[in-house]
């Protein structure tokens, strides 16, 4: 039997038997979400298409899959994908304008060998792809906070429903104060533990530190991962914010139906 289906066969039975029918939606998602990169890939490598469109749209669908599949609609989810929609479109802007100045597209000096037998006129902006990696990138971490602060939230409300929306605000907060360091480490340790043979190989090459900062695929994980962290810090307020408004105004709302 081959060891990639043994391994998916141990990750399922372990979901289902911790997280039951939500960790067997859990597993069923991440082939759901391959499936959406999937097509977003080849549809990325037709010339007329933007591959920023594309990738909005599958970050979309991947928000909706991770959220409403798993999670089902409820207030928590929706809050998260709001919250998750309204970081990544503040990200996009920098993310987009970053990747223009600081020349990250396309492939490093030491890849040029093993491409050197392809054409590289393959009519697809370079530009455009290295900020569809990078938003790719940050969306599982910022939907992974957002739903780790809406869920919590809504806890505290539901078993404090007198709190008032600067506390339950600030509640929030300290949850993410929490979870920010937390998932800086581990964006941080899922680089180094991807990319440590290149930093070998770096060694071997008998790079400067200045050359290794100044690689093009060096700088383009680092990059990854940087907005990555700043995703997940303006996710945090942003989601903390609107559950806070949105639990009390509902509140208030049901105060005055009764009171009529």
């Amino acid at each position: 039997m081959n060891v990639l289906l043994i391994l998916a066969i141990i990750l399922f039975v372990l979901m289902a038997l911790i997280g039951g029918s939500k960790g067997a939606r859990s597993f069923l998602a991440l082939f759901f979400n391959f499936a959406v990169l999937f097509v977003s890939v080849i549809i990325m490598t037709i010339p007329s298409t933007n591959p920023i469109y594309i990738t909005v749209i599958a970050c979309i669908v991947i928000s909706c899959i991770n959220l409403f599949f798993i999670n089902e609609v409820n207030t928590k989810t929706i809050i998260a994908f709001v919250s998750t929609m309204i970081t990544s479109v503040i990200l996009l802007f920098f993310i987009v304008l970053v990747t223009e100045t600081a020349m990250i597209q396309g492939f490093g000096e030491e890849e040029v060998e093993e491409l050197s037998i392809f054409s590289l006129h393959i009519g697809v902006d370079f530009v455009k792809i290295a900020a569809s990696v990078i938003i790719i990138s940050t969306i599982g971490a910022i939907i992974d906070v957002a739903i780790s602060i809406a869920s919590p939230m809504r806890e505290i409300y539901y078993h404090n429903p007198t709190i008032t929306r600067k506390s339950l605000f600030l509640s929030g907060l300290s949850i993410g104060k929490d979870i920010l360091g937390t998932s800086a480490n581990t964006l941080f340790f899922a680089f180094f533990g991807s990319y440590l043979a290149l930093l070998i190989w770096f060694k071997d090459l008998a790079y400067s530190a200045s050359d290794i900062v100044n690689s093009k695929i060096f700088s383009a994980e680092l990059i990854n991962i940087l907005f990555a962290g700043i995703g997940v810090a303006l996710n945090i307020p942003i989601t903390a914010l609107i559950t806070a408004y949105y639990l009390t105004k509902k509140r208030k709302s049901e105060e005055s139906v009764k009171h009529i």
